[in-house]
């Protein structure tokens, strides 16, 4: 498995803006795809976003698109997040998890966290009215 180290997150008012970094370690990212889910205090995990391994297809929850944008540096083994116009319900720690991508896209669930093989410990992102 990859180890990956979440960072970024801090303390925003609304309308801020904010990336976060998802480092690999151990192993490349290349062969993953890395998708960012964030769980909330006293709310399940909630898939964010998430990228094939080229970087050509990216997803996105409702909430997040238009002001998300998810992005992948293979050649520094980084996946990012932009999170623009955030919002007070965007507070929640985020988790970046990596999804082992050499098999047919036809098995490949973007959204579903379970289909993710490994994750990181996770980064506050806490957001004030």
């Amino acid at each position: 498995q990859v180890q990956l180290v979440e960072s970024g997150g801090g303390l925003l008012q609304a309308g801020d803006s904010l990336r976060l970094c998802c480092a690999g370690r151990g192993r490349t990212l290349s062969n993953y795809v890395v998708g960012w889910f964030r769980q909330a205090p006293g709310k399940d995990g909630e898939f964010v976003a998430a990228i094939s391994w080229s970087g050509s297809n990216t997803y996105y929850t409702d909430s997040a698109k238009g002001r998300f944008t998810i992005s992948r540096d293979n050649a520094k083994n980084m996946v990012y997040l932009r999170m623009n116009s955030l919002k007070p319900e965007d507070t929640a720690v985020y988790y970046c998890d990596a999804q082992w991508a050499g098999v047919p896209d036809s098995a490949i669930d973007y959204y579903a966290r379970n289909r993710y093989d490994c994750w990181g410990q996770g980064t506050q992102v806490t957001v004030s009215s």
